[in-house]
């Protein structure tokens, strides 16, 4: 068993073992986020699916409304014109089978990689490189598309592609220590109605098993998903 470090395990010793309030649990998160660095705030949510059915998959795109408060690389694979767009709408790398060329010698400095139709038949054959970092483009999450110009600017303004993992659980991160709680608890409302709206349709029994809260360096906090899904429907 890991021991923990002093600091963790004082941190650890203020949450109290019970389902917390949605702003409470961000509140508390935000103050055990100490580091001397703005600590990513992240959402970890165990659903009731199992990914290796097709229908009980989830992959898709949350728009935070108080955004990310991170800067994310963007490369794009296109051709013609469209390279130019690329560029010009703020993407880091942009090209064509150069691009493609690079990224398949593992060349890859970018955090999201967005391609025009036209170009998967290319970017397919990087699945080896590309799948097991989850940075294959994919249509469901606006990662596969003609206009370059939007899809660039909603990501670089806070739009997220995520995905349950092989365990079913969802890893987001939603903001920043430095964010009020109150921009928090909107983006956290934000990631969970779209979690709810893209629920698989073969999902069977609870669909929400568990929704931790933590900060990069802090200790998880378990939150009342039932309270948090009580302020979508109170508006």
């Amino acid at each position: 068993m890991t021991k923990l470090s002093k600091r963790i395990e004082k941190l650890t010793s203020k949450i109290e073992d019970r389902l917390y309030q949605p702003l409470e649990a961000i509140e508390l998160v935000k103050e055990n986020a100490n580091a001397k660095f703005d600590e990513t705030i992240e959402a970890h949510a165990r659903l009731g699916i199992d990914p290796k059915y097709t229908d009980q998959q989830l992959r898709t795109t949350v728009a935070l409304p108080k955004g990310t408060g991170q800067s994310i690389k963007i490369a794009v694979i296109a051709r013609g014109e469209k390279v130019a767009e690329a560029k010009n709408a703020g993407a880091e790398l942009a090209g064509d089978d150069d691009l493609v060329e690079q990224i398949n010698k593992g060349e890859m400095g970018f955090d999201l990689l967005i391609a025009t139709p036209d170009m998967m038949p290319k970017v397919a054959k990087l699945g080896r490189v590309l799948g097991p970092r989850g940075l294959m483009p994919n249509p469901k999450a606006g990662t596969v598309t003609t206009d370059l110009t939007s899809a660039i600017n909603e990501f670089k303004a806070g739009k997220l592609e995520f995905r349950a993992d092989k365990a079913g659980i969802v890893h987001v991160r939603f903001g920043k220590a430095s964010f009020s709680a109150s921009d928090l608890l909107e983006n956290l409302k934000t990631l969970q109605g779209t979690i709810d709206r893209n629920k698989p349709s073969g999902a069977k029994g609870r669909y929400w098993k568990s929704l931790y809260l933590s900060s990069t360096m802090g200790p998880s906090i378990e939150v009342d998903v039932n309270a948090l899904q009580d302020m979508q429907q109170d508006g």
